[in-house]
């Protein structure tokens, strides 16, 4: 089953497991939809000035350039107004936003299903072009925090959905971490943010240093950094934890608040899937309230399949604000693992249900005429090419993955063959339809996910 990428970090799927992904697509899609969102599209290229406006994350977008640039182009040195191809979809989103505020209704409720370009270096579960699923809600001046509420709820429901693991939303608090942060005396609280974000990348020990190190933290504030940040609960306990810490700060009963919201209701709606990560901080500097990071339990190392958060001052027009809130999940990521692991599979690699079989070569006609008849009623059929004796034609749709053959006698009569099980009955083109199950590719959970060898020792194509 393994097999090498031509390009790395550029995945093609097989199309088996193609019908994978797209019923991983379809499955936001619906619920994503149940929930009131709108889908919309924005271009693949923005400006780098657009793209780094907030964030260090320069040295991952792929900046466009043609192969002969014309005089007076801009050639070698960072040019804002250089095109680049986006490397998240919440960036444009805000451009979007801005450009069109006169058009939209607020809130604004949108999800968005894009490939996205990143200059990573290649791996398990990290690709350069992969597909994103956002869901997001940008107000007009203010946005209620219900909505970081909610949308924890439609990503719990929308992931629960899926093929996959059980899988824990992990969420925190910003104004909760930086008033702590100012509370016990360090002002840089984004630098502190961004040492903590690298906490299980490279252990506790290490944070420390970096906070003394390069934020001139005390050894005290240190610790009180990293005792803040092992506090984890899946009901509201952990408010009682941090203030046990005896740091006070109104931005810490402000966060401790609002996450105490998302968490209260997670455990009415969702119970066991949200928990009260105050390890969580995210790397770009645009989120100013609620994150969530999202993992699969026993895939950690995969790192977050879902992640996103509270965003007050990305999207601006004048003194007018969009503050929004929003999640995107890491479809590419998620087919990855799902794929590698056997998690999940297709009943067969063709949307194809029937093949109307040739009798002869002058039946092609008539063939034509009753796969009309079948997908008019919505079954996915195809014609043989060339009357080849039935054997062969029989033997083309099971290579093919088709289920179902048709024949058609000298008399006009018709019938029906399942190659699967060898029955074959009398059908009307006019009436027949295949059992539910066989209409269209099933994606199924694997009986044993995970169990197989051969697909654990798989490698997805991009890696």
């Amino acid at each position: 089953m393994a097999r090498k990428a031509s390009l790395s970090g550029f995945p093609e799927w097989l199309p088996q497991e193609r019908l994978v992904e797209l019923h991983v697509l379809d499955v936001l899609r619906r619920t994503f939809e149940l929930h009131g969102f709108t889908n919309i599209e924005t271009r693949a290229v923005e400006t780098v000035g657009q793209l780094l406006r907030k964030g260090e994350i320069d040295k991952e977008v792929y900046a466009l350039s043609r192969l002969q640039a014309e005089e007076g182009e801009a050639s070698g040195k960072q040019d804002p107004h250089q095109l680049a191809l986006h490397f998240d979809l919440t960036v444009p989103f805000a451009r979007y936003v801005v450009e069109n505020a006169g058009h939209l209704a607020f809130p604004f409720r949108r999800y968005q299903i894009q490939k996205v370009w990143r200059g990573e270096r290649p791996q398990e579960g990290r690709a350069r072009e992969f597909t994103q699923a956002d869901i997001d809600v940008v107000g007009d001046g203010e946005l209620p925090f219900r909505y970081d509420v909610e949308l924890a709820l439609v990503i719990a429901e929308a992931l629960g959905a899926l093929p996959i693991p059980d899988f824990k939303i992990r969420v925190n608090n910003r104004k909760l971490a930086e008033g702590f942060y100012r509370g016990m005396g360090l002002e840089d609280t984004a630098g502190v943010l961004r040492s903590i974000d690298k906490l299980e990348k490279i252990g506790a020990a290490r944070v420390a240093e970096l906070l003394q190190e390069e934020l001139g933290a005390t050894p005290g504030q240190a610790e009180a950094a990293l005792k803040l940040a092992s506090i984890r609960a899946e009901d509201l306990s952990f408010a009682e934890q941090v203030r046990a810490l005896g740091v006070s700060n109104e931005l810490v009963e402000e966060g401790l608040d609002e996450l105490s919201q998302v968490i209260g209701e997670a455990v009415k709606r969702a119970p066991g899937k949200v928990v009260a990560d105050l390890s969580i901080a995210r790397g770009l500097d645009y989120y100013t309230g609620t994150v969530y990071e999202t993992v699969l339990v026993g895939h950690e190392s995969l790192g977050s399949i879902c992640s996103g958060g509270r965003y007050d001052s990305l999207a601006a027009k004048g003194s007018r604000t969009f503050p929004g809130v929003g999640l995107s999940i890491g479809v590419t990521r998620l087919v990855m693992r799902i794929l590698s692991q056997n998690f999940a599979e297709s009943s067969r690699s063709v949307p194809t249900a029937v093949l109307v079989a040739l009798a002869n070569d002058d039946s092609w006609s008539a063939a034509q005429d009753i796969a009309a008849e079948l997908r008019g009623r919505g079954i996915s059929v195809e014609v043989a090419a060339k009357a080849e004796k039935f054997g062969k034609q029989i033997k083309y749709a099971d290579r093919r993955g088709i289920p179902f053959v048709w024949f058609t006698a000298e008399d006009g009569s018709h019938e029906v063959k399942d190659i699967r099980s060898g029955e074959q009955v009398p059908a009307d083109p006019q009436t027949w339809t295949p059992p539910a199950e066989d209409l269209l590719p099933q994606v199924t959970r694997a009986a044993a996910p995970g169990s197989s060898p051969a697909h654990q020792r798989r490698r997805a194509p991009g890696e």
